[in-house]
């Protein structure tokens, strides 16, 4: 299901155990939920994993309403203490989530057909401290059931 495609990147994430120890299990899907807004900010390393939007992709005007395909953006963010830190977590992050896509793009309910990925330019925060920055991942998910066609707008299943 499309709109769920933020779980399929936290899965891929937290199935890499090495890079869950070094960032203190602190990966979280959308935002850090901070109970008290006086709290001190939330120590780095850290990842948010952000659903940020999607189009259907229509292909010809034969289909109906929508088409099976969606494209979805999806962001992670990385804070780390340096800029050497960063770096290595966010190729751990990008490695993490590639390997995890070949491994489960073989199973018949897996929805993501595809992706394409950038990454926005490094940041600081001074009043953290810490540098920042996110990977931006394009891609294809499959929204409905070949078998539906969108009749009966079935949605496919995550992983």
């Amino acid at each position: 299901m499309s709109l769920a495609t933020d779980s399929i990147f936290v899965a891929a994430i937290s199935s890499n155990s090495d890079l869950m120890d070094r960032i203190g299990s602190r990966l979280y899907s959308t935002a850090i939920p901070l109970p008290d807004e006086d709290a001190d900010n939330v120590p780095v390393p850290y990842i948010i994993v952000t659903f940020d939007g999607l189009n259907n992709e229509q292909t010809t005007k034969d289909d109906p309403f929508e088409s099976e395909n969606d494209s979805v953006s999806i962001g992670i963010e990385c804070a780390a203490p340096n800029r050497a830190t960063l770096a290595e977590l966010m190729q751990d992050i990008r490695t993490t989530v590639h390997d995890y896509m070949i491994e489960q793009s073989s199973s018949d309910d897996f929805v993501i057909e595809d992706y394409r990925l950038s990454a926005d330019a490094v940041q600081y925060d001074s009043l953290k401290p810490c540098f920042w920055q996110t990977i931006r991942y394009q891609c294809d998910v499959i929204n409905l059931n070949e078998e539906d066609n969108g009749e009966e707008g079935s949605q496919a299943t995550t992983k």
